[in-house]
């Protein structure tokens, strides 16, 4: 049979979330709330057999409704997702999962109890590239991960009702997360807000690690460049992903220092080493389509998705202790102090 779904939200992303509901197979969508009239008259438009309201409370209430969307501002996040997990529906939400680890973690036990799949919106993780990075690092291929940065930036649209840390930086801690496999103790957060007081357009966020391991992380919608790319350094091989790349979005480099062993002479026992570059094939997919057929394959089968709850909320926890910290002009703060 297929899956009863309804989608809350239909803005810049929802649009693309509705997009490949409503192609997918073993997907029913029956029902789209959205606050905007003009946003609800294009749904009626473009899906003449799709039932559209204002009140997201008709969806939520609906018994026949198995499993809900929501891609709604990240302020309503928790309330929604709360009401649909209580009314005995599965969740979807879009990235940041809550705005506090608090409620995230409410959000968590709750799905857990009753016993819903509660998924996340985080891309980057059903991205054929960044899988296929994940498996070179799983298999060793880097060596030992030493450490990573990133940078998401651009001309964009200017939000008004959250700062680039949360609206963009969510997608770079959730992969640093996954390739390093572990949380940060640490985080220390900077940025700026230049164009609307209150609200950074531009922020850089490290996170240190128990094992020694660093990455930092620049976003920002205030640049001239639309670059997306995380380079990993390891112990073996470090390696670049560039996002923006149409093709070949991934490049290996055999390039690292060794230890020749005894002693040589000063700083003669390091030596260089210069390898080959590969770029390996990937075969691309729409990441938003594997990320939604996941969410119905985990609803099927029971099995909890890579990014489910407690993944959101361990995104969130840095999320909260970078502003924090951003807050405080850039001291360190204690992830693990979070949500306890």
């Amino acid at each position: 049979m297929r899956l009863r779904v309804a989608q809350i939200g239909t803005g810049n992303w929802g649009k693309n979330l509705l997009r490949n509901l409503a192609l997918m197979a073993q997907v029913d969508l029956v029902a789209v709330a959205d606050l905007d009239p003009s946003q609800r008259e294009k749904v009626r438009s473009q899906y003449p057999d799709i039932e559209v309201c204002e009140e997201a409370g008709l969806v939520l209430a609906d018994p026949n409704i198995e499993a809900v969307v929501i891609a709604t501002p990240p302020r309503t996040h928790y309330d929604l997702a709360s009401q649909a997990i209580a009314q005995g529906k599965h969740v979807f939400v879009e990235k940041p999962m809550t705005l506090s680890a608090a409620d995230a973690e409410k959000l968590v036990e709750q799905a857990e109890s009753a016993e819903r799949i509660l998924m996340v919106g985080h891309i980057l993780e059903h991205h054929p590239a960044f899988e296929h990075l994940k498996g070179l690092i799983d298999a060793g291929e880097l060596g030992d991960l030493l450490y990573a940065y990133s940078t998401r930036v651009n001309l964009g649209v200017v939000r008004r009702d959250e700062n680039a840390l949360w609206s963009f930086a969510p997608h770079d801690i959730s992969v640093v997360l996954m390739f390093f496999g572990e949380e940060p103790a640490r985080v220390q957060c900077t940025g700026q807000a230049y164009l609307h007081k209150g609200v950074e357009d531009v922020a850089f966020l490290t996170l240190h690690f128990a094992s020694g391991k660093m990455a930092h992380i620049h976003v920002s919608w205030l640049d001239p460049h639309k670059i997306r790319r995380i380079t990993l350094v390891g112990s073996r091989k470090m390696a670049v992903l560039d996002d923006m790349a149409s093709s070949e979005k991934i490049r290996i480099f055999d390039k690292g220092v060794e230890f020749k062993g005894g002693y040589v002479g000063y700083g003669e026992d390091l030596s260089l080493r210069f390898g080959d570059i590969v770029i390996p094939y990937v075969k691309m997919r729409e990441p938003l389509r594997t990320e939604l057929e996941r969410f119905v394959e985990s609803i099927r089968t029971g099995r909890a998705p890579i990014s489910d709850g407690r993944d959101g909320l361990r995104v969130v926890k840095v999320l909260e202790a970078a502003q924090r910290s951003l807050e405080m002009g850039g001291a360190p703060v204690d992830v693990q102090q979070l949500a306890q």
